[in-house]
């Protein structure tokens, strides 16, 4: 039997670093709001049943853009049930699904503001998990080298690197152990965090430098720049 896998886009953010008035989310990038971009990558893996946007209960951009969303197709839904923490967001999308999820099923969560991501990339994330018991996350090996401060901007020393990875998003883990996880640590900074704190070892999957996280006002130009790099 083929098993369901349901992405969640958690975007209950209301707050910006960027120095805009809108949610980050909804900057445009491209002469769409961001998240449109993120949206329309996932939308084209056909193995995706259904997405699930997470939004706050106080949204009311999502709306005004709604023509733009509808034109990625039925599969794409809202919910608006976010919380104060990704975590909490993910956790009150998990219960949105539940009803219809299994929990060997497959809950895939991608970053709103990682707009580059690439459907490609996405296609062969999912061939890496589709039989991984637990399942696993996009990571970078990190390449460059890694000082730690002394609390006065003085290094106080450099940390060897090998073996360290830079999670990215997707991530994408079996559904009861999501939930049981999140259950647990529900302050963890992504998934796989709370995955590993009930024992697993999620998969580490090659992610890609270009599938970066919109953060700060250059992060938004250099992603304008990939996906126009990408779209030739």
């Amino acid at each position: 039997m083929k098993l369901k896998l349901i992405a969640l886009v958690p975007a209950a953010g209301m707050g910006t670093r960027l120095g805009d008035a809108l949610p980050k989310q909804y900057l445009n990038l491209n002469g769409v709001p961001m998240i449109f971009h993120a949206l329309k990558a996932l939308a084209a893996v056909k193995r995706i049943d259904k997405i699930v946007v997470v939004l706050s209960p106080e949204d009311k951009h999502w709306r005004a853009s709604s023509a733009i969303f509808d034109s990625l197709g039925a599969r794409i839904s809202v919910a608006y049930i976010g919380g104060q923490s990704r975590g909490e967001s993910v956790a009150n999308g998990l219960a949105h699904i539940e009803a219809e999820m299994a929990k060997d099923d497959w809950v895939m969560v991608h970053d709103a503001a990682r707009p580059c991501i690439r459907t490609e990339l996405v296609e062969q994330f999912i061939d890496e998990l589709e039989s991984d018991l637990v399942g696993g996350l996009l990571a970078l090996p990190l390449a460059d080298t890694i000082k730690f401060d002394d609390g006065d901007l003085r290094v106080a020393k450099t940390i060897p690197r090998d073996g360290i990875w830079r999670a990215q998003t997707p991530q994408m883990f079996r559904f009861g152990l999501l939930k049981n996880a999140l259950r647990n640590f529900m302050e963890a900074t992504d998934e796989s965090q709370a995955i590993e704190s009930i024992g697993h070892r999620p998969k580490l999957v090659m992610g890609d430098s270009a599938n970066l996280k919109v953060t700060y006002a250059p992060d938004l130009q250099l992603a304008g720049l990939l996906l126009n790099a990408n779209s030739k």
